[in-house]
């Protein structure tokens, strides 16, 4: 599903791709954790589509909450913590 939702974000379907990452993203929570990477890339990818679609305030939140667990759990120097903290920066000031 996760795949899709990716072909749909290229495409600019975002409808489509926001239904099928928010699945993705609780069931990977259920399945894996919320602490999981796998998870971390489900929050980053809604919070794009969110941003896309205008959703600046809850892509914010949610992106927020991204780069949090991302360098907790994975660091701060790891490339996806530094890549989901440039666009919470670029957002936040644009």
């Amino acid at each position: 599903m996760a795949n899709l939702a990716s072909t749909y974000r290229k495409q600019g379907r975002w409808d489509a791709a926001e239904e099928l990452e928010v699945q993705v993203m609780e069931t990977r929570k259920m399945k894996l954790g919320a602490d999981h990477p796998d998870t971390l890339s489900s929050m980053n990818n809604l919070a794009f589509t969110w941003k896309e679609k205008g959703r600046d305030a809850e892509a914010i939140s949610l992106m927020r909450e991204c780069v949090q667990l991302r360098q907790r759990i994975l660091g701060v120097d790891h490339p996806h913590s530094i890549s989901s903290s440039k666009a919470l920066a670029k957002w936040k000031t644009g």
